[in-house]
């Protein structure tokens, strides 16, 4: 007698259905800079003073004596990208852009940057490059470039895109700014 494959009971929620199809995280979810190497617990950053605990970075994390005397000292993976330009994330900044404009979006691009950095250390930006048409700002993960372009939507306007490349693990998002009419969204100066 075959013994057939019974699904969870029909008096089951959503939330048991989907917990016993789930079959664990992924080892991939991990960023592929991470995944080269074993990292002792704990280690700290020579560079950026970020602390890995418990298989997390984080900055200002404060160790006991104890644990500060066995702990490793070592460049962080985010610390490795930013020295060789190595980039998972890539923001184009497109269209009519005056000066105070650009300077008020910069300044967004680094706030974002450091309130990601002071919550998870891994996700930085490696560099911003205005070549006089483009802004072009490379980042350490998908996710930082995500969030810098949502910002920039949310606080000036205009239309984000999004294309991610499987073979390289990368993000291309390009923000395009509005006509300047349009613009400042949230804050009504003029510029």
């Amino acid at each position: 007698m075959m013994k057939s494959k019974q699904g969870p009971p029909a008096s089951a929620g959503r939330g048991l259905i989907r917990s016993l199809n789930r079959r664990g995280a992924a080892a991939k979810k991990t960023a592929p800079i991470a995944r080269r190497r074993k990292l002792k617990d704990p280690s700290i950053c020579d560079r950026c003073g970020a602390v890995y605990t418990a298989k997390s970075w984080r900055m200002g994390r404060r160790l006991a004596p104890e644990l500060m005397a066995k702990a490793a000292y070592i460049h962080c993976p985010a610390c490795e990208q930013v020295a060789n330009l190595e980039y998972y994330g890539r923001v184009l900044v497109r269209g009519p852009l005056p000066a105070q404009m650009l300077d008020r979006i910069r300044a967004r691009i680094e706030n974002v940057g450091r309130r990601a950095e002071s919550n998870q250390p891994e996700r930085r930006i490696v560099s911003t490059e205005w070549d006089g048409s483009t802004l072009e700002v490379l980042t350490t993960s998908q996710k930082l470039a995500h969030r810098i372009a949502r910002e920039l939507e949310k606080e000036f306007g205009g239309r984000a895109t999004y294309q991610w490349k499987d073979e390289d693990g990368m993000l291309l998002t390009v923000w395009k700014a509005p006509n300047p009419p349009d613009t400042p969204r949230r804050y009504l100066r003029s510029w």
